[in-house]
């Protein structure tokens, strides 16, 4: 079998050497790019203040991966986005885009080789195998692979998933680190335990977050790179700017060397073709019109915004690169992507004109009759980086978000002309006008009036016809009967979480099959969904049990850190605070009654959230990463969700989402800063067998019992028999 697999490896790396051609350093003399950048900040909240090295936006509390049904749409074949049919300089990017014939000729070889060499022993040669076959094959120390797709999204489309497939971790966040001998995946606080569950054996889980584990960056240097100089290879596409350039100026100063590959053919694609587990196709799905009376502002109108700010930033043109930013600015929505109503594309933006690259066929009349009346071009996805080739070449000064674009487009682009900074559609994007919170407000009481129907129909199934629930059952219920029903209901904004009993303390639970867990009497349930809709997005967690005398069944420990974690939530959701004031800054005070009592929670306490577009979205946060400085400001949309979780016993999380808005009449004296304060969106009621009202003061029994009138005020109406029965029980005084 050694030798079978010996001889299948050899041959491997005689495809990929014949496919690639990469130089290797003796053949290399051209220094690495060495301007500063800073490691890619996420837009949301990273749970934990450790480096997890990826570009995917995080939040509190999390999902996993939907399984996908039958897709109509064409095969995700090599890539489209790939540089040159020539080999640059190591840390260089060749000008000159292949052909796609070369392209596909040197995708072909390998994938036939690949496959032949698996062929000389059935089974022996792993998709690790292939990728290591390829490193050896064109002098790599190491491969970097990430989750993210070309556009650095959180949840790439299921053709973009390579990490989940080379590692079979299906968690959204999580870089996976190849070398020759070694197999490594970096996940942060949320992941740990599922990361143990899937990995194989062969592979080293590091728990980003915990004292002793390294940075990626600093393991790369200190201790694979200890001893001798090493070569890092990326995709240049799946990496931010920023990250690319920072992780290159320190490698450099220690002599290792960063290899952005230009050969147009990731490797883990050719080692996924070449594997038994197809490749997805690439979704090919039309988009459809944003329209303005959702939106609040026309295409035309966001966009002289956009041309006000780089004029101010003396930028020529300005780079969107993020699927919902590109969403937003063009008043589009798509499916591309599960959960998140997005569609692969870029846009560019220049003094006089816009250009949208999306494939055509995927641009109905409607659609492309709305972009052209508002001053947008259409022009092909694949034509992205030679139009951002073509502004360079002519001197423009081109608006780049390092941390928000591609290295490879950034690249695309001279250095001297790059302007830097956060891209203006980000900080637009996050402060909602009064259409979409209209729309938000709207969404988020229909959600609720379903999460009560499901409640009323849990308690019922459980307290009064004494079955059980199974997780399962308990998404295709919320999702495919009580959300379905409802008006302008698109899909789900995430994967349910839906964890029972010790499941709940898997942050980002994901039930299926056989092994899920069952919902009876006195079982603790931790429930976190929503839902997109045409005119927003909702995203709720609560923590329920059913059964009679429900809060006898539940042991004091459990009901106690309910309780501390109802505290957090409060005290957040009340809290004032001046302009100017990051969410940093009011972290603590989702933490600090568990803090008390030795306790904590391994993610951010909130994140933002888009209008009708993703559920999570930036620059605003509430975490404990106090780098980010963004301030939060009227309009923006946050989650409060604090939690804890005792592994193998029970999970807790409270969520509401909140509007930032101004407090009337408060302003300093002192300073001269005006005060803002929360508005609630949720207004689903919270389960009170859990508290231990002893625990609560005054003031916050006040707020609970005044948050249940109000809820019980806007869903009565609309509920009758069992349903309003339930909920007038659950919203009457504590």
């Amino acid at each position: 079998q050694a030798q079978a697999r010996a001889a299948a490896r050899a041959q491997t790396q005689a495809a990929a050497q014949a496919a690639a051609q990469v130089p290797s350093r003796s053949q290399t003399q051209t220094p690495l790019p060495n301007q500063l950048g800073t490691k890619n900040p996420k837009p949301y909240p990273n749970p934990n203040p450790a480096d997890v090295p990826t570009p995917n936006q995080e939040r509190g509390g999390g999902y996993g991966k939907k399984a996908t049904g039958e897709q109509t749409s064409a095969p995700c074949g090599a890539r489209k986005h790939a540089r040159s049919d020539g080999h640059g300089a190591a840390g260089t990017m060749p000008r000159v885009p292949p052909s796609r014939a070369a392209r596909g000729a040197a995708a072909d070889l390998l994938r036939v080789l690949v496959t032949r060499a698996g062929a000389t022993e059935a089974g022996a040669v792993t998709p690790v195998d292939t990728l290591r076959s390829y490193m050896e094959a064109n002098n790599l120390d190491v491969f970097l692979v990430p989750t993210d797709d070309p556009h650095l999204s959180e949840y790439p489309p299921d053709c973009f998933a390579r990490r989940e497939f080379i590692s079979g971790f299906t968690g959204s966040a999580g870089t996976a680190v190849v070398t020759r001998e070694e197999a490594l995946l970096w996940t942060d606080g949320r992941y740990h335990q599922q990361a143990e569950a899937q990995l194989e054996p062969s592979w080293t889980l590091m728990k980003a977050g915990l004292k002793g584990v390294p940075a990626i960056k600093d393991w790369l240097v200190e201790q694979l790179g200890k001893e001798r100089s090493i070569r890092v290879g990326i995709d240049p596409f799946v990496h931010s700017a920023g990250f690319a350039e920072a992780l290159s100026k320190g490698l450099a100063a220690k002599d290792h060397e960063l290899v952005p590959l230009a050969n147009g053919v990731n490797p883990v694609d050719a080692a996924w073709e070449a594997s038994e587990q197809a490749r997805p196709a690439e979704p090919v799905a039309p988009v459809r019109t944003h329209p303005k009376e959702v939106a609040g502002k026309s295409t035309a109108e966001k966009l002289a915004e956009v041309r006000e700010a780089m004029e101010k930033k003396d930028a020529d043109a300005l780079v969107v690169g993020m699927l919902d930013e590109v969403a937003w600015l063009c008043n589009f929505r798509g499916s591309d992507v599960d959960f998140n109503p997005v569609a692969l594309s870029y846009a560019v933006v220049t003094r006089d004109a816009a250009v949208l690259f999306m494939k055509g066929d995927k641009v109905p009349s409607d659609v492309r009759d709305a972009l052209v009346e508002n001053g947008v071009e259409l022009r092909d996805y694949t034509e992205f980086v030679p139009f951002l080739e073509e502004l360079s070449g002519a001197g423009k000064k081109v608006w780049i978000d390092e941390d928000r674009t591609n290295y490879a487009a950034a690249a695309a682009v001279a250095k001297e002309n790059r302007v830097k900074g956060m891209n203006p559609v980000t900080l637009l994007k996050s402060v909602k006008n009064e259409a979409e919170l209209a729309g938000m407000f709207a969404s988020h009481v229909r959600d609720a009036r379903a999460l009560v129907r499901f409640f009323a129909w849990m308690d019922q199934t459980i307290s009064e016809e004494g079955k059980t629930v199974t997780e399962v059952e308990v998404d295709d219920m919320l999702t495919g009967k009580f959300r379905q029903e409802l008006e302008g209901f698109i899909e789900p904004s995430f994967p349910t979480i839906a964890g029972a009993g010790p499941n709940g303390a898997i942050i980002h639970y994901r039930a299926s099959g056989e092994d899920c867990g069952v919902v009876g009497p006195g079982t603790v349930l931790l429930l976190d969904s929503g839902g997109q809709y045409h005119d927003g997005t909702t995203d709720c967690t609560r923590t329920m049990v059913f059964g009679k005398d429900a809060e006898r069944l539940v042991p004091l420990e459990v009901r106690e850190t309910f309780t501390r974690v109802l505290q957090g939530n409060i005290r957040l959701d009340r809290c004032c605070f001046p302009e100017g004031t990051p969410g940093c800054v009011l972290d603590v005070l989702a933490r600090e009654e568990l803090w008390r009592a030795g306790q904590d929670y391994a993610h951010g306490t909130g994140h933002g959230v888009g209008a009708a577009l993703n559920v999570h979205e930036g620059p605003q946060s509430i975490s404990p990463r106090f780098n980010n400085k963004q301030a939060l400001l009227p309009g923006m949309i946050l989650s409060n969700e604090p939690g804890f979780y005792e592994p193998s016993k029970f999970g807790i999380r409270i969520e509401n989402l909140l509007v930032v808005e101004q407090a009337d009449g408060l302003e300093s004296a002192a300073t001269g800063k005006k005060f803002l304060r929360f508005k609630k969106l949720t207004q689903v009621p919270i389960c009170k067998a859990l508290i231990v009202k002893e625990l609560l003061r005054q003031d916050e029994i006040d707020w609970l019992d005044q948050y249940h009138a109000s809820i019980l005020a806007q869903l009565a109406p609309a509920l009758h028999g069992s349903e309003r029965a339930w909920l007038e029980a659950a919203c009457a005084p504590l």
